[in-house]
């Protein structure tokens, strides 16, 4: 992703039967974010295996999808809204891991 694109989760539940046009205004009228940003919007599943993402390049609209084959996608539980992630917690998420609450391996046990 360029530098300075946000990541924004839309809370709550999709229908993955949406598509381009359906996912935009959604990003547009229940998340207050323009489509066209260059922001990248992230949609779940009632299930909570797939996602979909769209992102405007500048030239035209990509969609993404991304099927767990087993576990869920970390998600926040409120019925509407949005949340932001960092790039680093979008690389955990589609991963599979729980972005909210990450562990580290290791910790340092003292300085030098």
């Amino acid at each position: 992703m360029p530098t300075g694109t946000r990541v924004w989760l839309a809370a709550g539940v999709t229908d993955m039967r949406r598509g381009f046009a359906t996912l935009a205004a959604q990003a547009q009228e229940v998340l207050k974010e323009d489509p066209y940003s260059g922001h990248l919007f992230v949609f779940r599943g009632r299930r909570g295996d797939l996602i979909k993402m769209i992102w405007f390049d500048g030239q035209g609209s990509c969609l993404f999808s991304k099927r767990l084959e087993k576990g869920r996608f970390a998600w926040p539980s409120a019925k509407d809204g949005k949340v932001a992630l960092t790039p680093a917690q979008l690389a955990m998420l589609l991963e599979g891991i729980d972005w909210r609450t990450p562990q580290r391996t290791w910790q340092p046990l003292k300085a030098g």
